[in-house]
């Protein structure tokens, strides 16, 4: 692990002194401040805060309107500096401003560093402003909370709608994508550039680009993931550097835009939902049938299983994980599935039930015969939440047996117990036991670097 990330642009886009940077985002966030709710997503631009801070603190004023503390801020902006392919992580323990320290939740980028397009990439970090003109405005309405700073660079929609998706979590988690709008067109073509943009974030349309946006690759992540969860965003404010502080000659352009979660729809910090809400009987037989289907196909000579999305309701949209598992006379006879939501349901299920029924290692390839046999089980997961625990100890005295699915993370090695595990080992101790095994682990071990997440699931067969 690096050290912290030390501030590029304090001094310029910003104050580099603590209490003047204290005192001029206080007045801004008071300025903006407002009694509507807190979001769980924001969109706000990156100028410096002569130029674009006011417009950004009328989306971070709301941050308080709220009983729910936000713990973590999952933070994409765009690459100024340095061109690559993809997202780029940090390996540095923390981002550092004039008014201290964030952590970096490394446990949450490990979690994403096994989506497609995700790694690594400190020099997209040093110099880029997008992120850290951010970080003052949470510093003061949040208080402590830990970071998951990601650079986008050339990466698609789903490359980043996989990473959002995959660390959506509940109230305790804020989602900011940053971003300007248009750049350096005269005062009334930048407004009508920008008119055009900000009525495509608002429909949720997903194909913007460079010059509508910097940010248009993390926006256009976001859209998508907006749309498939059907959620809706609200535009708050839309201007440019000829509003605030610059001539009209040669604009940027600015737009803060909010999105509100239903509660029904939140997951808490457990990982279980807050509404016992779950697939009607006739989605489930449906998914069933897909999975089915996936297999049945493979035994065809061309073995192709094409999805149209669009024959399909919203909840089979929404990217999330998955296990099949394939069960003949109450034995296992293959098990397959994804830890991290990176495609739409329906697709991961159809990957996971071929994949379980001709991939599983422990098994050889199922047969034609063996398939009028197989009991189908889909299990959908819960979004991975981490486990505080500093002991092995601590780690049981938390679980929650029949309930939790686990996973353990252990210098590079990893492994996971769905909670229908609890059905052959019902304590505790065997299961983490069970579980470091699996994961080629000591047995009766512990590390101080280890990680756990634990998750939910709904199961139907």
């Amino acid at each position: 692990m690096s050290a912290a990330r030390l501030p590029a642009v304090a001094g310029t886009f910003y104050p580099a002194d603590k209490d003047e940077l204290s005192s001029s985002v206080d007045a801004m966030l008071r300025d903006g401040s407002s009694s509507l709710p807190c979001p769980k997503v924001i969109i706000a631009p990156h100028a410096g805060y002569i130029y674009s801070g006011q417009i950004a603190a009328g989306a971070y004023s709301r941050l308080s309107n709220t009983n729910s503390p936000i713990r973590r801020v999952i933070l994409l902006g765009p690459s100024h500096k340095v061109a690559f392919k993809g997202i780029a992580a940090t390996s540095c323990t923390a981002y550092k401003t004039p008014l201290g320290e964030i952590p970096v939740d490394a446990a949450a980028v490990q979690t994403i560093l096994q989506l497609p397009g995700t790694g690594f990439l400190d020099e997209a970090h040093t110099h880029e402003h997008s992120l850290e003109v951010h970080l003052p405005f949470l510093q003061r309405e949040l208080g402590a909370f830990s970071l998951v700073p990601l650079v986008v660079g050339d990466a698609t929609r789903e490359e980043v709608a996989s990473v959002i998706n995959a660390l959506w979590g509940g109230a305790e988690t804020l989602i900011i994508v940053s971003s300007d709008l248009s750049h350096f067109h005269a005062y009334d073509k930048a407004k009508e550039i920008d008119a055009r943009t900000s009525m495509k974030i608002l429909t949720l349309e997903s194909n913007l680009v460079g010059d509508e946006a910097c940010g248009c690759r993390p926006i256009n992540g976001l859209l998508h993931v907006l749309k498939a969860r059907e959620l809706k965003v609200e535009q708050l404010a839309v201007m440019n550097s000829g509003d605030t502080a610059g001539d009209k000659g040669r604009v940027v352009g600015y737009g803060a835009y909010v999105v509100l979660e239903p509660s029904g729809n939140a997951m808490n910090e457990t990982g279980t939902d807050n509404t016992d809400n779950q697939l009607p009987l006739a989605f489930r037989q449906r998914l069933l049938q897909v999975a089915r289907e996936a297999v049945l196909r493979s035994f065809e000579s061309s073995g192709n299983y094409n999805i149209d999305l669009n024959s399909y309701p919203p909840e089979f949209k929404v990217e999330s994980a998955s296990f099949v598992t394939l069960n003949i006379n109450d034995g296992l006879r293959g098990c397959i599935g994804s830890l991290a939501a990176h495609r739409p349901l329906v697709v991961d299920i159809a990957h996971n039930a071929q994949a379980a029924a001709f991939n599983d290692p422990r098994f050889k390839p199922l047969t034609l015969a063996e398939y009028q046999q197989v009991d189908f089980h889909i299990s959908v997961l819960s979004v991975p939440q981490v486990l505080a625990v500093s002991s092995r100890t601590e780690l049981i005295d938390k679980l929650r047996a029949g309930i939790d699915g686990l996973i353990i993370e252990e210098n590079g090695r990893r492994a996971t117990y769905l909670p229908s595990v609890w059905e052959q080992i019902n304590d505790a101790e065997t299961f983490v036991s069970e579980l470091r095994r699996k994961a080629g682990l000591d047995a009766s071990g512990w590390h101080a670097d280890t990680v756990v997440h634990r998750y939910t699931t709904e199961e139907f067969c």
